[in-house]
């Protein structure tokens, strides 16, 4: 038996990319998105369409969507992992990062969730798995714009939540504490980075993408009539 359809954003990299390799294991066919197309070609996995793309483009989301579903068939499973991170103190950040950071975690995440679920509340059955942070459930200092949008992304889970229970749809977030990715390099307020880096050391490093990955497949690949709400994953030695 064929299985559905699983759409991926920033796949390029750390969890998106790590996910993309565990579903592909699994048997599923993939549509990858993200702004490096290399990078996801280079991970050479078998029946999976990769396309470059900014999450903000509402117009190219849906374009890749339907290519994707034309090739694949209805979208089963959404993992909205596109994100940036961008740090400072309020009074000196430049306003131009908060407003990406709200567009990409926010507003890219909400273009996915409103082109994948009409279908999935008419066919009774699929998921929305959302990346969110412990930092969307604790503020950070120097973090306090990026978990304004991590804030925001566990908000919407939940009150979509709410919204398609009836119709049998699933929305997960997935809240992982420091994850070793490429998302800290990007970072233009180096004192913090560096403090942050010191901290990963303290504790022994970070978690893998692969770990997230196994906890966005393990809420996946329960029945549909059960929706793990949220799951919270961090190294053991990582305090707040």
């Amino acid at each position: 038996m064929n299985k559905p359809l699983v759409v991926i954003t920033g796949a390029s990299s750390g969890i998106g990319g790590a996910a993309a390799i565990k579903f592909s294991q699994e048997g599923y066919p993939l549509l990858l998105l993200a702004r490096r197309l290399d990078r996801l070609e280079a991970l050479k996995l078998p029946d999976t369409l990769c396309r470059q793309l900014d999450v903000t483009d509402l117009a190219g989301f849906k374009a890749a969507l339907e290519e994707a579903e034309d090739k694949y068939g209805p979208t089963d499973c959404l993992i909205n992992n596109a994100g940036i991170l961008r740090v400072g103190k309020m009074d000196t950040q430049d306003p131009q990062e908060w407003q990406q950071m709200f567009n990409t975690n926010v507003l890219g995440l909400l273009n996915g969730i409103h082109l994948v679920l009409a279908g999935m509340r008419h066919r009774k059955s699929g998921t929305v798995v959302n990346i969110g942070s412990v930092a969307g459930r604790k503020n950070y200092s120097d973090f306090t714009g990026y978990c304004g949008t991590k804030f925001a992304v566990h908000a919407i889970s939940e009150g979509i939540r709410e919204e398609v229970a009836e119709d049998n749809v699933r929305v997960v977030t997935i809240a992982p504490g420091i994850v070793e990715t490429e998302i800290f390099n990007h970072s233009t307020h180096t004192e913090t980075f560096q403090d942050f880096k010191g901290t990963i050391q303290e504790i022994g490093g970070g978690l893998s993408p692969a770990d997230t990955a196994e906890a966005i497949w393990y809420a996946y690949r329960q029945p549909q009539s059960i929706c793990i709400r949220e799951i919270v994953l961090a190294p053991t030695r990582q305090q707040p």
